[in-house]
């Protein structure tokens, strides 16, 4: 549907049904917007009410058109829609745009169908709903089509106004693609008072045919997109989505992207430890870590870090230093700077360490008792205030660790008309080529004139600490996160290919039922993750057995594949030493919990990590890695990635938890060996990537991390149904 889709953001020809002569309607604003289209497309208005509006004729019908138009615009009820949809698609037009939500209400007889068309049914003679059949009208027919519960869209670059509301004219042209699901977000976004230029943005709404996808891979094929923002609320041709994503991060352009809601999570996120760990949302995250996506929490986080991707400078690649690289930034107040450094680091957004070049030329500008270090507080009597702020942004600038500086102030209407603040970053701006930016403090102070003067000379201008240090640590992230993205799954991480015989080997035990817990030990030494020495037994005298053979002490658990918490269930016994401690631990745990269990050796001391897979319906197998033991659940520290996965991506994956802290050795403790875990993560990412078609939950609770290797204690497989 690609020349479909370039017919309706591109239209040369629009059809508007149900266009009206009575101001201030929506056919008549849609009338009007599309008549302040650049391109100047041919319009013709369509209502049997009329014979002109606004002095274009008017015909009574579709049909009464000579020819396919490129765009159908329909202002119409939900009762004409599927009538008039018919008519577009019998007469070849190229697409359509459907402004109203549609209340799906199924019907049962023609009679009772919108706009009196006959009834669709499903193959099981089910009754289809309106906006179940207005989609297979327009697919049937190759047409694209926007909406429903849409606003329209504006495309800059071929120079339409498909929307039925007021939008300022000129719309500020740049490099910002956005698509997004909401219609306020749309025109919240295009109104906001920043700068924010646009190639095209789109409010997709339902997405009945034409979905994000296809609407991301047009604007990357614009010239002069050199942005992407998306605001979603849940995901439509995972595949078709993944790689326009892929395009992106290939081109070099940043993807800024808000999720709204819980994504549609699998069913293993209840049925074990390692979905109920990845949470409702582990599908967006892992998808956007695997492409580079930066994502936000909000619309000012979303405002302050396309304003800031948009102004076009980047971190520059520059000379490898050895001292810690990030942002420097000048503040005016030592309180404001305080709050500026524990807001970084909440948001991990480093300072840098500059050199001490560049702590000798701040002290020859600041006053006596003022520290030249990074955060700066410059606030004195001595020089004037544009030289101090100016040279101050200057100097660090020039160092190479430095890859941004801000100026983090309350930029407030000074009352007595003095601008230092403005022309001192003024002339930082133009001293260096990378990138400079304002903080301001207190959005609702901000001085809104200046601010415009900055922002016509490109300076991008951030309005809250929180949200403008999340834009700055985009800022510095967004080469390595496109650096760390997928490749197209042929392969595992190293370039290991798929082992057809494991995979087929495993998949035909699946179909046949989930595993025990022993059988699940050999499924992950077959993926080459150790494991403590193990046996399945299903009786008392089975279990001392296994005991004399694996070696004093043991641990005794449940094997039942009901019981995933075995802990809470009572199910685990550690520490046994003697036969008859195997013997009472296995009658009173069979009496409760069945005869299956595992017997296995005890493990050395450690720190008890999680790894697992969970299923998601639109993505397939993510990986979870966490805190792990019996408070897995509780502390909630994990981080979720999407297969194949290589060392380096294992590496950043177990950075962004809280227990890495506790990896790297504490009170005393020697450090775990991080490079065992990180094959471990490999292992289950390259199971997963091997067998997700079959495995709903992997669960490796706890994965034991100690100073010689990462062990396997617990294993829960589910099979998927």
């Amino acid at each position: 549907m690609r020349g479909a889709l370039e017919a309706m953001l591109g239209a040369r020809s629009v059809a508007v049904v149900g266009a009206s002569a009575t101001p201030h309607s929506f056919g008549h604003r849609l009338l009007s917007e599309l008549g302040r289209s650049p391109s100047r497309p041919e319009i013709y208005p369509v209502n049997p009410r009329y014979g002109e509006i606004d002095g274009r004729a008017c015909v009574p019908s579709l049909a009464d058109l000579d020819g396919p138009v490129d765009l159908v615009a329909l202002a119409v009820g939900d009762s004409s829609l599927e009538a008039q949809l018919i008519m577009a698609a019998d007469r070849g037009d190229r697409s359509a745009v459907i402004f109203g939500s549609i209340v799906d209400v199924e019907t049962s007889s023609p009679d009772g169908a919108p706009g009196g068309a006959e009834e669709v049914d499903d193959k099981a003679g089910g009754r289809v709903g309106l906006r179940e059949r207005l989609a297979a009208i327009a697919s049937e027919a190759g047409m694209a089509l926007c909406g429903g519960g849409c606003m329209g869209f504006v495309n800059m670059v071929e120079g339409l106004r498909a929307i039925g509301y007021h939008e300022q004219d000129p719309l500020p042209a740049g490099p910002i693609a956005l698509v997004t699901h909401s219609g306020s977000a749309f025109s919240a976004l295009l109104r906001a008072d920043r700068r924010l230029g646009w190639t095209l943005a789109v409010s997709s709404g339902q997405e009945l045919v034409t979905t994000a996808a296809s609407y991301l891979d047009y604007a990357l094929s614009l010239e002069g997109t050199g942005v992407v923002a998306l605001l979603l609320e849940t995901l439509r041709q995972p595949e078709a989505f993944r790689a326009s994503l892929e395009r992106a991060r290939s081109a070099g352009i940043p993807v800024v992207a808000l999720t709204v809601g819980a994504s549609a999570s699998g069913r293993a996120m209840v049925a074990a430890h390692s979905g109920a760990l990845a949470g409702s949302d582990a599908m967006w995250e892992a998808l956007f870590e695997a492409h580079g996506v930066l994502r936000v929490g909000g619309l000012d986080e979303m405002a302050d870090t396309l304003e800031l991707l948009a102004a076009g400078r980047r971190v520059l690649p520059g000379p490898t230093v050895r001292r810690r690289r990030g942002i420097a930034a000048v503040h005016d107040s030592g309180a404001e700077r305080a709050l500026v450094v524990d807001v970084a680091q909440s948001v991990a957004l480093p300072f840098a360490e500059i050199s001490p070049a560049t702590t000798e030329r701040l002290g020859q500008l600041l006053d006596p008792g003022l520290d030249p270090v990074n955060p700066l507080d410059v606030w004195g009597r001595g020089a004037s205030t544009r030289e101090l702020f100016a040279g101050s942004l200057t100097a660090l600038a020039g160092d190479e660790a430095v890859d941004a500086v801000a100026l983090c102030v309350d930029f407030v209407p000074e009352l007595d008309g003095d601008s230092s603040y403005a022309q001192a970053l003024l002339d930082g701006w133009s001293a260096t080529k990378k990138p400079v930016c304002l903080i301001s403090n207190l959005s609702s102070s901000l001085d809104r004139q200046a601010a415009r003067r900055l922002r016509e000379a490109g300076i991008p201008v951030l309005e809250g600490t929180r949200s403008g240090l999340v834009a700055l640590a985009h800022l510095l992230r967004a080469p390595e996160a496109a650096a760390a993205a997928v490749n197209d799954g042929t392969a595992t991480a190293g370039g290991q290919p798929v082992d057809p015989d494991r995979r087929a080997h495993w998949r035909a035990r699946l179909e046949k039922g989930s595993l025990s817990g022993a059988e699940g030990f050999l499924l992950l030494a077959d993926y080459g993750i150790d494991t403590v020495a193990c046996a399945g037994v299903g009786s008392a005298e089975e279990a001392v057995a296994a005991a004399e053979s694996i070696g004093w002490p043991v641990a005794l658990k449940t094997d039942n594949p009901s019981v995933s918490h075995k802990t809470d269930a009572g199910g685990v016994f550690l520490g046994l030493v003697t036969p008859a401690e195997v013997r009472r631990a296995y009658a009173e745990m069979s009496r409760r919990l069945g005869p299956q269990a595992v017997v296995t050796a005890m493990a050395p001391a450690g720190v008890e990590m999680a790894l697992g897979v969970v299923q998601d319906p639109l993505v397939g197998p993510i990986v979870v890695v966490g805190a792990g033991g019996v408070l897995v659940e509780v502390l909630r520290d994990r981080a979720v990635a999407l297969p194949p996965m290589d060392e380096v991506r294992a590496h950043h994956l177990l950075d962004r938890l809280s227990v890495a802290a506790v990896l790297s050795g504490v009170r005393g403790r020697p450090p775990a060996d991080r490079r065992a875990i990180e094959r471990a993560v490999v292992a289950v990412a390259h199971l997963a990537l091997e067998l997700g078609e079959v495995i709903e939950a992997l669960d490796v609770n706890p994965l034991l991390c100690h100073e010689t290797g990462a062990i396997a204690l617990d294993c829960l497989v589910e099979r998927r149904l």
